[in-house]
């Protein structure tokens, strides 16, 4: 265990959040959904008994403009302390929109859940985790896979 990690998170269930944007990544990007299905061997060797791999979203983009079923689910679980964690292989693609992230953020900190990915711990009710994680959301939205350019000029899609 980390200083993060305590028996209390392991006495909770970790949750994988498997998500692929597009049907044609879901098609062609079979490594990266491996990698994400491995992340409940991660969470069990970190020691959580319980893990719960919610995919439902597999294939459905995480800007905002499409529901998510699997991601309702995995916020439900954690407003209901039933997430010690969640896990992910990079904590920003958890969504792909600053209303999304910042409101996971926010439950996460209300609840104590940490999140997990490949870069480190976090705690949103950490003042430094919670910075991180803000950057790290606030960045993931201004990847240019989520501009497009017009006349020149760069417009959001």
């Amino acid at each position: 265990m980390t200083d993060k990690l305590t028996s209390a998170h392991l006495a909770l269930s970790a949750y994988v959040y498997v998500r692929q944007s597009t049907q044609q990544q879901v098609r062609t990007h079979h490594e990266s959904r491996q990698l994400q299905y491995a992340l409940a061997d991660r969470a069990r060797q970190l020691g959580f008994a319980g893990v719960v791999v919610i995919d439902e979203d597999l294939g459905r983009s995480g800007s905002g403009l499409v529901e998510r079923p699997g991601f309702g689910q995995l916020l439900t679980a954690i407003c209901q302390n039933e997430a010690g964690a969640v896990l992910a292989l990079e904590a920003s693609r958890l969504a792909r929109n600053n209303r999304d992230w910042h409101h996971l953020i926010d439950l996460c900190a209300m609840t104590g859940t940490l999140l997990i990915d490949d870069q480190g711990m976090y705690d949103p009710r950490d003042i430094n985790d919670r910075l991180v994680l803000g950057l790290q959301g606030t960045m993931s939205g201004l990847l240019p896979e989520n501009w497009s350019s017009r006349n020149g000029s760069l417009w959001v899609k």
